[in-house]
Protein backbone atom coordinates (compact mmCIF):
# COMPACT_ATOMS: atom_id res chain seq x y z
CA UNK A 1 0.00 0.00 0.00
CA UNK A 2 3.16 2.03 0.36
CA UNK A 3 4.32 1.74 -3.23
CA UNK A 4 4.28 4.64 -5.87
CA UNK A 5 1.42 4.23 -7.48
CA UNK A 6 -0.64 3.32 -4.27
CA UNK A 7 0.14 6.53 -2.79
CA UNK A 8 -0.95 8.57 -6.21
CA UNK A 9 -4.08 6.92 -5.84
CA UNK A 10 -4.59 8.32 -2.70
CA UNK A 11 -3.32 12.19 -3.62
CA UNK A 12 -0.37 11.56 -1.50
CA UNK A 13 1.75 12.97 -4.31
CA UNK A 14 -0.77 15.53 -5.74
CA UNK A 15 -3.52 16.87 -7.26
CA UNK A 16 -1.77 16.58 -10.79
CA UNK A 17 -0.49 12.63 -10.85
CA UNK A 18 -3.47 11.78 -8.65
CA UNK A 19 -5.99 12.96 -11.60
CA UNK A 20 -3.95 11.27 -14.27
CA UNK A 21 -3.65 7.89 -12.61
CA UNK A 22 -7.43 7.63 -13.53
CA UNK A 23 -6.46 7.52 -16.96
CA UNK A 24 -2.76 6.24 -17.13
CA UNK A 25 -3.91 2.70 -18.78
CA UNK A 26 -6.63 4.38 -20.59
CA UNK A 27 -5.22 7.38 -22.41
CA UNK A 28 -3.52 5.43 -24.94
CA UNK A 29 -5.22 2.88 -26.78
CA UNK A 30 -3.27 -0.22 -26.50
CA UNK A 31 -2.65 0.31 -22.78
CA UNK A 32 -6.37 0.58 -22.39
CA UNK A 33 -6.61 -2.87 -24.29
CA UNK A 34 -4.06 -4.76 -22.12
CA UNK A 35 -5.84 -4.07 -19.57
CA UNK A 36 -8.72 -5.06 -20.26
CA UNK A 37 -7.01 -8.53 -21.02
CA UNK A 38 -5.28 -8.95 -17.58
CA UNK A 39 -8.30 -7.85 -15.73
CA UNK A 40 -10.06 -10.82 -15.80
CA UNK A 41 -7.03 -13.03 -14.39
CA UNK A 42 -7.06 -11.32 -11.07
CA UNK A 43 -9.73 -13.94 -10.16
CA UNK A 44 -7.69 -16.74 -11.58
CA UNK A 45 -4.96 -16.34 -9.21
CA UNK A 46 -6.17 -19.64 -7.35
CA UNK A 47 -8.36 -22.56 -7.04
CA UNK A 48 -8.68 -25.76 -5.20
CA UNK A 49 -6.13 -28.51 -5.35
CA UNK A 50 -6.90 -31.81 -6.27
CA UNK A 51 -7.86 -34.19 -3.50
CA UNK A 52 -4.76 -36.78 -4.59
CA UNK A 53 -1.32 -36.38 -5.96
CA UNK A 54 -0.10 -37.06 -9.30
CA UNK A 55 2.39 -39.92 -9.76
CA UNK A 56 5.26 -37.48 -9.88
CA UNK A 57 9.39 -38.23 -9.57
CA UNK A 58 10.23 -37.66 -6.06
CA UNK A 59 13.47 -36.13 -7.09
CA UNK A 60 12.89 -31.71 -6.50
CA UNK A 61 15.34 -31.91 -9.67
CA UNK A 62 13.59 -33.56 -12.17
CA UNK A 63 10.63 -31.48 -11.22
CA UNK A 64 12.04 -28.48 -11.90
CA UNK A 65 13.31 -29.14 -15.04
CA UNK A 66 9.67 -29.79 -15.46
CA UNK A 67 8.76 -26.56 -14.31
CA UNK A 68 11.35 -24.77 -15.90
CA UNK A 69 10.35 -26.32 -19.32
CA UNK A 70 6.50 -25.61 -18.65
CA UNK A 71 7.50 -22.18 -18.34
CA UNK A 72 9.34 -21.96 -21.74
CA UNK A 73 6.59 -23.98 -23.58
CA UNK A 74 4.41 -20.91 -22.26
CA UNK A 75 6.43 -18.04 -23.67
CA UNK A 76 8.70 -17.22 -20.69
CA UNK A 77 11.39 -15.54 -21.56
CA UNK A 78 13.55 -16.41 -18.09
CA UNK A 79 12.45 -18.96 -15.00
CA UNK A 80 14.18 -18.81 -11.66
CA UNK A 81 13.09 -20.65 -8.62
CA UNK A 82 14.04 -20.14 -4.96
CA UNK A 83 12.53 -20.89 -1.35
CA UNK A 84 10.19 -17.92 0.08
CA UNK A 85 11.42 -16.37 2.57
CA UNK A 86 9.17 -14.56 5.49
CA UNK A 87 10.03 -11.21 4.73
CA UNK A 88 8.88 -11.50 1.13
CA UNK A 89 5.61 -12.22 1.86
CA UNK A 90 3.38 -8.99 2.30
CA UNK A 91 1.67 -8.64 5.86
CA UNK A 92 -1.34 -7.31 4.29
CA UNK A 93 -2.94 -6.27 0.26
CA UNK A 94 -3.59 -3.30 -0.91
CA UNK A 95 -7.29 -3.82 0.52
CA UNK A 96 -5.76 -3.90 3.90
CA UNK A 97 -6.79 -7.43 4.68
CA UNK A 98 -4.22 -9.40 6.29
CA UNK A 99 -1.94 -11.88 3.98
CA UNK A 100 -1.92 -15.23 4.89
CA UNK A 101 0.57 -17.62 2.38
CA UNK A 102 2.94 -20.28 3.99
CA UNK A 103 3.77 -22.16 0.60
CA UNK A 104 8.08 -22.76 0.50
CA UNK A 105 8.85 -22.48 -2.57
CA UNK A 106 8.72 -19.48 -5.40
CA UNK A 107 8.86 -19.91 -9.76
CA UNK A 108 9.72 -16.52 -11.21
CA UNK A 109 8.80 -15.77 -14.19
CA UNK A 110 10.44 -13.26 -16.10
CA UNK A 111 9.26 -11.87 -19.50
CA UNK A 112 10.64 -9.67 -22.01
CA UNK A 113 9.02 -6.03 -22.91
CA UNK A 114 10.60 -6.80 -26.92
CA UNK A 115 13.58 -5.39 -27.94
CA UNK A 116 13.14 -3.86 -31.23
CA UNK A 117 9.74 -1.79 -30.56
CA UNK A 118 12.15 -0.41 -27.39
CA UNK A 119 14.77 0.35 -29.95
CA UNK A 120 12.06 2.51 -31.94
CA UNK A 121 10.98 4.13 -28.82
CA UNK A 122 12.54 7.04 -27.09
CA UNK A 123 11.64 5.44 -23.54
CA UNK A 124 9.22 8.01 -22.44
CA UNK A 125 6.78 8.31 -25.33
CA UNK A 126 3.66 6.70 -26.29
CA UNK A 127 4.58 3.19 -26.19
CA UNK A 128 5.93 2.85 -22.99
CA UNK A 129 3.07 2.10 -20.70
CA UNK A 130 1.77 -0.75 -23.49
CA UNK A 131 5.91 -2.21 -23.29
CA UNK A 132 5.14 -2.50 -19.23
CA UNK A 133 1.72 -4.24 -20.02
CA UNK A 134 3.23 -6.84 -22.44
CA UNK A 135 5.43 -8.45 -20.06
CA UNK A 136 2.94 -7.91 -17.22
CA UNK A 137 -0.26 -9.35 -19.02
CA UNK A 138 1.58 -12.11 -21.16
CA UNK A 139 3.25 -13.04 -17.03
CA UNK A 140 0.32 -13.08 -15.81
CA UNK A 141 -1.04 -15.46 -17.91
CA UNK A 142 1.60 -17.92 -17.72
CA UNK A 143 1.84 -17.61 -13.70
CA UNK A 144 -2.34 -18.40 -13.68
CA UNK A 145 -2.00 -21.55 -16.22
CA UNK A 146 1.30 -22.66 -14.38
CA UNK A 147 -0.56 -22.42 -10.86
CA UNK A 148 -4.10 -23.73 -12.46
CA UNK A 149 -1.27 -27.10 -13.53
CA UNK A 150 0.49 -27.26 -10.18
CA UNK A 151 -3.15 -27.72 -8.39
CA UNK A 152 -4.33 -30.34 -10.57
CA UNK A 153 -1.15 -32.14 -9.79
CA UNK A 154 -2.29 -32.30 -5.91
CA UNK A 155 -0.03 -29.02 -4.90
CA UNK A 156 -1.00 -25.77 -3.71
CA UNK A 157 -0.01 -23.17 -6.18
CA UNK A 158 -1.10 -19.09 -5.96
CA UNK A 159 -0.05 -16.95 -8.85
CA UNK A 160 0.69 -13.40 -7.95
CA UNK A 161 1.04 -10.58 -10.93
CA UNK A 162 0.58 -7.26 -11.48
CA UNK A 163 -3.38 -7.31 -10.42
CA UNK A 164 -2.55 -8.70 -7.29
CA UNK A 165 0.58 -10.06 -5.92
CA UNK A 166 0.69 -11.10 -2.40
CA UNK A 167 4.68 -11.44 -2.62
CA UNK A 168 7.43 -8.68 -3.53
CA UNK A 169 8.66 -9.65 -6.42
CA UNK A 170 12.81 -7.68 -5.78
CA UNK A 171 14.37 -10.41 -3.09
CA UNK A 172 12.74 -13.21 -5.48
CA UNK A 173 14.42 -12.11 -8.72
CA UNK A 174 18.04 -11.60 -6.61
CA UNK A 175 17.43 -15.20 -5.30
CA UNK A 176 16.30 -17.12 -7.89
CA UNK A 177 19.37 -15.68 -9.55
CA UNK A 178 17.75 -14.26 -12.66
CA UNK A 179 19.72 -10.52 -11.87
CA UNK A 180 21.17 -8.21 -9.32
CA UNK A 181 19.86 -5.15 -7.75
CA UNK A 182 20.95 -1.70 -10.42
CA UNK A 183 21.32 2.02 -9.52
CA UNK A 184 18.00 2.36 -11.08
CA UNK A 185 16.02 0.46 -8.45
CA UNK A 186 15.71 -2.10 -10.67
CA UNK A 187 16.80 -5.83 -11.07
CA UNK A 188 18.64 -6.25 -13.41
CA UNK A 189 19.39 -9.63 -16.00
CA UNK A 190 22.42 -9.87 -17.86
CA UNK A 191 20.76 -11.01 -20.93
CA UNK A 192 17.81 -8.58 -20.61
CA UNK A 193 18.80 -5.78 -18.87
CA UNK A 194 15.99 -4.31 -16.83
CA UNK A 195 13.87 -4.64 -19.97
CA UNK A 196 11.20 -7.58 -18.26
CA UNK A 197 8.47 -7.64 -16.01
CA UNK A 198 7.57 -10.60 -13.72
CA UNK A 199 4.89 -12.71 -12.04
CA UNK A 200 5.57 -15.20 -8.99
CA UNK A 201 4.12 -18.87 -8.82
CA UNK A 202 4.20 -19.90 -5.30
CA UNK A 203 3.71 -23.28 -4.09
CA UNK A 204 4.41 -26.48 -1.73
CA UNK A 205 5.60 -28.75 -4.85
CA UNK A 206 9.15 -29.88 -4.21
CA UNK A 207 11.77 -27.95 -6.00
CA UNK A 208 15.47 -27.60 -5.81
CA UNK A 209 16.58 -23.95 -5.57
CA UNK A 210 18.74 -22.00 -7.65
CA UNK A 211 21.47 -19.50 -6.55
CA UNK A 212 21.71 -15.62 -6.78
CA UNK A 213 24.10 -14.67 -9.58
CA UNK A 214 27.08 -12.45 -9.48
CA UNK A 215 28.32 -11.14 -12.83
CA UNK A 216 30.12 -7.54 -12.00
CA UNK A 217 26.82 -5.60 -12.18
CA UNK A 218 27.93 -3.61 -8.77
CA UNK A 219 31.45 -2.20 -10.09
CA UNK A 220 29.46 -1.48 -13.26
CA UNK A 221 26.48 0.86 -12.00
CA UNK A 222 28.90 2.46 -10.37
CA UNK A 223 30.76 3.79 -12.60
CA UNK A 224 28.23 4.15 -15.81
CA UNK A 225 25.56 6.15 -14.47
CA UNK A 226 23.44 6.23 -17.76
CA UNK A 227 20.14 6.01 -15.87
CA UNK A 228 20.95 8.33 -13.42
CA UNK A 229 21.93 11.22 -16.43
CA UNK A 230 19.28 10.37 -18.50
CA UNK A 231 16.20 10.28 -15.73
CA UNK A 232 14.10 12.78 -16.42
CA UNK A 233 12.32 12.82 -12.82
CA UNK A 234 15.73 12.98 -11.53
CA UNK A 235 14.52 9.56 -9.28
CA UNK A 236 17.87 7.85 -10.16
CA UNK A 237 20.93 9.18 -7.94
CA UNK A 238 23.95 9.54 -9.67
CA UNK A 239 26.00 9.53 -6.13
CA UNK A 240 27.42 6.58 -4.32
CA UNK A 241 25.38 3.51 -2.44
CA UNK A 242 23.73 4.15 1.21
CA UNK A 243 22.82 2.23 3.63
CA UNK A 244 18.55 1.31 3.85
CA UNK A 245 16.79 -0.46 6.16
CA UNK A 246 19.60 -2.65 6.65
CA UNK A 247 21.15 -3.25 2.87
CA UNK A 248 23.47 -1.46 1.01
CA UNK A 249 22.10 0.04 -1.94
CA UNK A 250 21.98 3.46 -4.51
CA UNK A 251 18.83 6.11 -3.07
CA UNK A 252 16.05 5.97 -5.65
CA UNK A 253 13.40 8.37 -5.06
CA UNK A 254 10.27 6.55 -5.64
CA UNK A 255 7.65 9.19 -5.46
CA UNK A 256 9.51 11.47 -8.70
CA UNK A 257 9.16 8.25 -10.86
CA UNK A 258 5.40 7.19 -9.80
CA UNK A 259 4.74 11.46 -10.59
CA UNK A 260 6.31 11.27 -14.02
CA UNK A 261 5.10 8.12 -15.53
CA UNK A 262 1.68 8.96 -14.34
CA UNK A 263 1.31 12.60 -15.59
CA UNK A 264 3.96 12.45 -18.43
CA UNK A 265 2.30 14.95 -20.95
CA UNK A 266 4.52 13.53 -23.38
CA UNK A 267 3.85 10.00 -23.50
CA UNK A 268 2.14 7.29 -21.77
CA UNK A 269 4.25 6.11 -18.48
CA UNK A 270 8.09 6.43 -18.74
CA UNK A 271 10.96 3.85 -19.78
CA UNK A 272 13.71 5.72 -20.14
CA UNK A 273 16.18 3.97 -17.45
CA UNK A 274 15.36 0.73 -19.72
CA UNK A 275 15.91 2.33 -22.57
CA UNK A 276 19.46 3.98 -22.13
CA UNK A 277 21.39 0.90 -20.00
CA UNK A 278 23.64 -0.75 -21.77
CA UNK A 279 22.44 -4.28 -20.44
CA UNK A 280 19.70 -3.41 -22.86
CA UNK A 281 20.81 -5.12 -25.69
CA UNK A 282 20.04 -8.96 -27.77
CA UNK A 283 21.98 -11.91 -28.31
CA UNK A 284 25.53 -11.52 -30.49
CA UNK A 285 28.42 -12.66 -29.58
CA UNK A 286 30.01 -9.03 -29.46
CA UNK A 287 27.27 -8.37 -26.29
CA UNK A 288 28.45 -11.98 -25.08
CA UNK A 289 31.82 -10.53 -25.43
CA UNK A 290 31.09 -7.33 -23.27
CA UNK A 291 29.13 -9.62 -20.13
CA UNK A 292 32.34 -11.58 -20.11
CA UNK A 293 34.65 -8.28 -20.07
CA UNK A 294 32.08 -6.73 -17.49
CA UNK A 295 32.65 -9.77 -15.08
CA UNK A 296 36.47 -10.53 -15.22
CA UNK A 297 38.06 -7.23 -16.35
CA UNK A 298 36.33 -4.90 -14.47
CA UNK A 299 38.69 -1.81 -14.58
CA UNK A 300 37.54 -1.65 -18.39
CA UNK A 301 34.35 -0.47 -17.27
CA UNK A 302 34.83 3.32 -18.39
CA UNK A 303 35.53 2.33 -21.75
CA UNK A 304 32.96 0.27 -22.60
CA UNK A 305 30.36 2.39 -21.67
CA UNK A 306 32.37 5.08 -23.96
CA UNK A 307 31.82 2.54 -26.22
CA UNK A 308 27.86 2.43 -25.67
CA UNK A 309 28.02 5.81 -26.20
CA UNK A 310 29.99 5.74 -29.36
CA UNK A 311 28.01 2.89 -31.04
CA UNK A 312 24.82 5.03 -30.60
CA UNK A 313 22.88 2.53 -27.80
CA UNK A 314 20.05 4.58 -25.91
CA UNK A 315 19.42 6.68 -29.05
CA UNK A 316 15.86 6.15 -30.83
CA UNK A 317 15.82 4.61 -34.05
CA UNK A 318 12.62 5.38 -36.12
CA UNK A 319 13.22 2.55 -38.09
CA UNK A 320 11.53 0.14 -35.67
CA UNK A 321 8.60 2.47 -34.85
CA UNK A 322 5.70 0.65 -36.13
CA UNK A 323 2.82 2.20 -33.80
CA UNK A 324 0.38 5.84 -33.68
CA UNK A 325 1.17 8.54 -31.48
CA UNK A 326 -2.40 9.12 -29.88
CA UNK A 327 -4.22 10.14 -26.98
CA UNK A 328 -7.79 9.58 -25.55
CA UNK A 329 -8.77 13.08 -24.25
CA UNK A 330 -12.63 12.60 -23.10
CA UNK A 331 -13.65 9.65 -24.98
CA UNK A 332 -11.92 10.68 -28.22
CA UNK A 333 -8.79 10.17 -29.85
CA UNK A 334 -6.49 12.95 -31.02
CA UNK A 335 -2.59 13.24 -32.28
CA UNK A 336 -0.66 14.59 -28.92
CA UNK A 337 0.13 18.33 -28.70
Amino acid sequence: RQHGFARVMRGELGPVPQKEMRRFESKYPLGASFRNMITPLADKVDGETAKTKAPLPADPAVLSRHIKQLGYFLRADIIGICRLPRYAVYSHNLAGKEVNLEHKNAIVIAVDQNYETMLGSTGEDWISNSQSFIGYTNSALISCTMADYIRRLGYPARAHHAMNYQVLVTPLLLLAGIGEMSRAGIVLNPFLGTRFKAAVVTTDLPLEADRPVDFGLQQFCEKCLKCADECHSKAISGEGKIMHNGYETWRFNADQCSKFRTSNPHGSACGRCIKVCPWNKPEGWTHDLVRWMVKNTPFLDKLLVKMDDVRGYGRQDKRYKWWFDMEEVDGVLKMPD
